[in-house]
């Protein structure tokens, strides 16, 4: 998810055409898209209990249930066969994440690395299936009204000060997994704002996806105008899967800083991270 248009950016050269699932393929498609949405049923069944623990013993926090969607998003990787690693450790105090966005895997990969919350446009809500991902994911959905820019960045604020580690995609879209767009600095105002924890800092988050032996390189990518539905068939049909790598890099202190100066010492962080592999 984006935090702005679902998939805007686009390449010169188009997207590669998705490989159509032969016998064997529709195969391990019912297995492992059915196995999938099987833990997320269960995950959205027994989430509820545990956040009805959660406000009455420790309020607003999630100390429960942010782990137990990293546990979910990493039986899913499993489930799909999906080659994982997580490099790095995850920041301590109050802060968020911001990583760069190449798919709808980023959902699972990025939760699997540590306990987040997205922020995406209100309008995600509503997508078939992405609507699961985000209510296990208790995503934090915004809507860009001006009228509404002060509300919005008090809940951020609030949501911020309860612990939870609020992520960010800086680039505004997803891309072909091959680069990092550049980060926009107009999203880092919001880590500026007064009403935040003196002590904030952000995390840069990196993820590489590595395509399958035989398949174009952007095999994973989900960008432009793509349609999910022939992604996902392709992504669950595919064996043997690929990997992916997630770089948790050192936290950046806000303290003194400008939506520019973070933007780009974010930037730099990420794309560091990604050229590593």
């Amino acid at each position: 998810m984006s935090e702005g248009n679902r998939a805007t950016w686009r390449d010169t050269v188009p997207p590669p055409a998705l490989p159509r699932p032969g016998a064997m393929g529709w195969l391990r498609v019912a297995l492992r898209g059915g196995g999938i949405i099987l833990v997320l049923l269960i995950g959205v069944l027994l989430i509820v209990p545990l956040r009805t623990a959660e406000r009455l013993f420790t309020g607003p926090r999630r100390p429960l249930t942010g782990p137990w969607v990293q546990g979910v998003c990493r039986i899913c990787l499993w489930i799909l066969g999906l080659k994982w690693r997580c490099i790095g450790q995850p920041l301590r105090g109050p802060g968020a994440v911001v990583a760069n966005h190449s798919s709808w895997l980023d959902i699972f990969v990025l939760n699997a690395a540590m306990p987040v919350f997205f922020v995406s446009k209100a309008e995600v809500a509503g997508w078939p299936g992405i609507n699961i991902l985000t209510r296990v994911t208790n995503t934090h959905f915004v809507t860009r009204d001006p009228k509404l820019a002060r509300e919005q960045a008090e809940e951020f604020a609030a949501r911020t000060r309860a612990g939870h580690r609020l992520l960010f995609f800086p680039e505004g879209t997803s891309s072909d997994g091959q680069r990092v767009l550049p980060f926009k600095p107009t999203l880092f105002q919001g880590f500026l704002d007064p009403s935040l924890p003196e002590d904030l800092a952000i995390q840069p988050m990196s993820a590489t996806y590595h395509a399958p032996q035989g398949r174009d390189p952007r095999f994973y990518g989900w960008w432009g105008d793509m349609d999910l539905g022939p992604h996902l068939l392709a992504v669950l049909a595919q064996s043997p899967q690929g990997s992916v790598t997630v770089r948790l890099h050192d936290p950046i202190p806000v303290g003194g800083e400008t939506r520019k100066t973070l933007a780009a010492k974010a930037g730099t962080a990420v794309r560091e991270g990604f050229s590593q592999g």
